[in-house]
């Protein structure tokens, strides 16, 4: 016991404390973005569950990734692999529902409980592996005093993601904002991969900022013009089951 009262007295251990839950504050944006587009589609009484297990499963994958983020971010080819994935993840979320008419329409998100939280736990895994470096720096290697930050700044995450939530519901167009920075975030990891970092560094620097922007761009081009063409389709299809019904009735 009194070992355990000697931990939590020395001032290192507030120290590490407090700066994980200020890098965990800066960082949490972009987790409280992805969780609230995979929890519009949700029914009102799901939404704040959805939330709940999607911020629980982010603090958990980077209690996790902080513990081995050393052997992680040597996996060649992880980063990109992961970035071409939030590429994917983002296009979705931008997609209208099938049915839906307006073009701002809603995020082709999770029809339920369970794939809004699959969505957010892949987006998040990929989004974790950047953020938790500093976190894991903060720690100094201490599990322990990454985890107590990390669960401290869970109301924060909730917080975000239903604020965020309120304000796509009022503004549809935030839609896009949110799949922009999820595709910047995808050019960023894809960049900074171990495979690809030396040689951007020393050839072409500019990658840096350009990929980042470039991802930004493609994701919500991306997501406009298949829209665009699954609206086509469903269209197509209405008119050709509303065929026979004209011919019949003649």
């Amino acid at each position: 016991m009194s070992e355990v009262v000697e931990f939590f007295s020395q001032p290192h251990f507030w120290i590490g404390l407090l700066q994980i839950i200020g890098i965990d504050i800066l960082l949490s944006g972009d987790n409280a973005v992805v969780i609230a587009l995979a929890c519009r589609s949700l029914p009102a009484h799901q939404r704040r569950r959805g939330i709940v297990l999607g911020a629980a499963a982010a603090i958990v994958l980077r209690i996790i990734f902080a513990a081995f983020i050393v052997h992680l971010l040597a996996v060649p080819y992880l980063k990109i692999v992961g970035g071409a994935l939030l590429f994917w993840i983002a296009i979705k979320l931008l997609l209208p529902e099938e049915g839906d008419d307006q073009d701002s329409g809603g995020v082709d998100a999770a029809r339920n409980l369970f794939q809004a939280v699959k969505t957010i736990v892949i987006a998040d895994a990929v989004m974790s592996l950047d953020n938790v470096v500093g976190i894991a720096a903060a720690a100094k290697g201490d599990v322990v005093l990454v985890a107590l930050g990390l669960v401290i700044s869970i109301p924060l995450i909730v917080y975000g993601s239903t604020l965020i939530l309120k304000l796509l519901d009022r503004f549809p167009i935030i839609v896009a904002a949110g799949g922009a920075l999820l595709g910047y975030i995808a050019g960023e990891t894809m960049v900074t991969d171990i495979v690809l970092l030396d040689w951007v560094h020393e050839n072409a620097a500019w990658l840096h900022y350009a990929a980042p922007a470039g991802g930004a761009v493609f994701v919500v081009a991306a997501g406009m013009i298949v829209a665009r063409l699954r609206r086509r389709v469903l269209r197509r299809i209405e008119q050709r089951a509303a065929e026979p019904a004209r011919s019949d009735g003649r």
